[in-house]
């Protein structure tokens, strides 16, 4: 169940990221920095599905980790973006959240994968 919502929450964020993207690129500025939120925002979510179709618990935890990255990168990125006003505190407000609630469900099951096999605690 908890892996449904965790696919179904990043690629609602995914898609909001390619909007904020899209939109940044349209009618703001087009920035390098821009295709660094892109990458990281789209890449939680694909790579969280891509766990689905795992060979094997470690690489199930491997590919949860990768995606645990991204969300941490992603904060830094939409962080930036608020600072140098790329984007709104309304638009950061209503994505930040989001990433945080992917990052925490991640840990979560990281941390139970890795209970399962023995592993330490994700961070």
């Amino acid at each position: 169940m908890k892996q449904n919502v965790l696919i179904d929450i990043s690629k609602q964020f995914a898609v909001e990221i390619v909007n904020l993207c899209t939109e940044i690129k349209d009618n703001r500025k087009s920035n390098v920095l821009l295709n660094q939120l892109l990458r990281s925002g789209t890449s939680i979510g694909a790579n969280i599905h891509e766990a689905n179709y795992a060979a094997s618990k470690a690489d199930f935890i491997n590919k949860f980790q990768i995606a645990l990255k991204e969300c941490y990168e992603t904060d830094y990125w939409l962080e930036l973006f608020k600072d140098t006003n790329m984007i709104t505190q309304n638009e950061y407000d209503a994505l930040f959240p989001q990433c945080s609630k992917i990052r925490k469900l991640l840990i979560a099951s990281i941390t139970t994968a890795k209970q399962n096999t023995g592993e330490k605690k994700a961070e």
